[in-house]
């Protein structure tokens, strides 16, 4: 059992390729597990991903819709962002859902830590759960070209299971506040407002 948890890649050197402000690509010389050499690219993120399902009083939850230039399609997704590696994830994210959407919540809980596309990036994202929310002004960056959609959580919910939204981290966040809410895992009032 124990020589399972055994890494069993073998660096025999490690290159940097590129990096800029946001990523920093690798290329290793390895031995794979079978033994035999080949070549390992890895991303590694100079940011930590951050998002946040906000759900307001009447149980909707508020969408952000963007043009994503790497898969060259339009998106709908939570409030999404990032922060420096050595920042509270936290502290992050409430920044990032001021700045897209204007809100600010009183009530936060964590709903999942996830490792995103790790077989070539070690990135890692936190997805917070808020409600409680307060309407503020929106000040998002010059880079964000955003929509704001308010919907009720069951309709984002049916989005995701038709593929409608399909970014990781929405998709996970939304099945998992349901399945949490469904389990009695959450807050009672959340959990309310959750399966309106």
């Amino acid at each position: 059992m124990p020589s399972k948890l055994a890494n069993p890649w073998t660096v025999l050197s490690t290159q940097p390729i590129y990096q800029n402000r946001w990523i920093r690509v690798v290329e290793h010389d390895v031995l794979n597990p079978a033994g035999k050499q080949g070549i390992y690219g890895v991303v590694h993120m100079q940011h930590i991903a951050t998002g946040v399902l906000p759900i307001d009083a009447d149980g909707c939850t508020t969408l952000v819709g963007q043009y994503r230039f790497p898969l060259g399609v339009y998106s709908w997704e939570i409030p999404e962002g990032g922060g420096a590696l050595d920042e509270d994830p936290l502290e992050a994210v409430q920044r990032e859902l001021a700045e897209e959407t204007g809100l600010m919540a009183r009530k936060w809980h964590p709903l999942l830590r996830m490792h995103l596309s790790n077989s070539v990036t070690d990135e890692v994202a936190h997805c917070f759960l808020a409600w409680e929310l307060e309407q503020g002004i929106a000040e998002p960056e010059d880079t964000e070209d955003l929509q704001v959609r308010r919907v009720p959580f069951r309709e984002a919910y049916d989005m995701a299971m038709r593929g409608d939204i399909t970014d990781a981290m929405a998709v996970a966040s939304l099945m998992k506040a349901r399945l949490l809410a469904l389990d009695g895992k959450l807050p009672k009032d959340v959990t309310a407002l959750i399966l309106k």
